[in-house]
């Protein structure tokens, strides 16, 4: 796992797709702090991070597009299914290298953090429960990437499903709201991530969100994993 961490990880930096990512991160925050904060004088953190979900949301695919879908259009996809590492591992492995890329990312972002803490005043707990769900929230998004990319066979294919199951879960507490079945209505705010990430927004650190969020990044890996494993089943690669 840790040479798949390696490999992929460094990939990253070795292609445009890691500065392309950070680059475009960093500049789109940076938009968001200057209408938000700058324009506003306000010095709420916690609202400039709720504003950057979206933002998280749009370039997460970015990362996962590259994770399974870039070997397979390669042709080259059988060579870390078949490696001497467990299929976990290899799943496990990529979505870390991935996600090393979207925290060190998420970590220069705190040159805002710094203009507000100059001009104003932040508190550390307020900073730490507020990154805290944004980081989750963001690896979350990756995670279930990395799952719909398991069904592309490109990388732009792979992009586009991910957005695409992105912007589901992000709408998916105003389809609970205007949803008639109040079982299907409870089951679609259970699984919403901008719900879960609300009480971060109020500076509450939530130990049940913290956990579902660690759990929905679980089930998509354990997800990904087997879908990986059927497709080695049915193309002969686990034979």
């Amino acid at each position: 796992m840790g040479t798949i961490f390696r490999r992929d990880f460094l990939a990253f930096y070795r292609t445009p797709v890691g500065y392309v990512f950070a680059g475009a991160f960093l500049t789109l925050a940076g938009l968001i702090f200057y209408l938000y904060n700058l324009q506003n004088l306000s010095g709420d953190l916690l609202g400039f991070l709720s504003q950057m979900t979206l933002m998280s949301m749009l370039l997460c695919p970015l990362l996962s597009m590259r994770l399974i879908c870039e070997e397979r259009q390669k042709g080259t996809e059988q060579l870390p299914l078949t490696a001497p590492v467990s299929l976990a591992g290899v799943v496990v492995g990529k979505y870390l290298a991935a996600a090393g890329v979207m925290l060190i990312t998420i970590a220069l972002s705190n040159v805002y953090t710094l203009i507000i803490a100059i001009y104003g005043t932040v508190y550390f707990g307020e900073w730490l429960v507020g990154y805290l769900g944004f980081a989750l929230q963001s690896l979350s998004f990756l995670a279930l990437d990395m799952l719909v990319s398991c069904f592309a066979r490109n990388q732009m294919t792979g992009a586009v499903a991910g957005f695409a199951a992105n912007f589901f879960l992000w709408m998916v507490d105003l389809l609970a709201a205007r949803m008639p079945v109040k079982w299907l209505s409870s089951a679609l705010s259970f699984i919403s991530l901008y719900d879960r990430y609300e009480p971060f927004l109020l500076g509450q650190l939530s130990p049940a969100c913290v956990v579902f969020f660690l759990s929905f990044i679980a089930i998509c890996l354990v997800g990904a994993v087997r879908v990986l494993d059927a497709r080695r089943f049915s193309e002969g690669g686990g034979r």
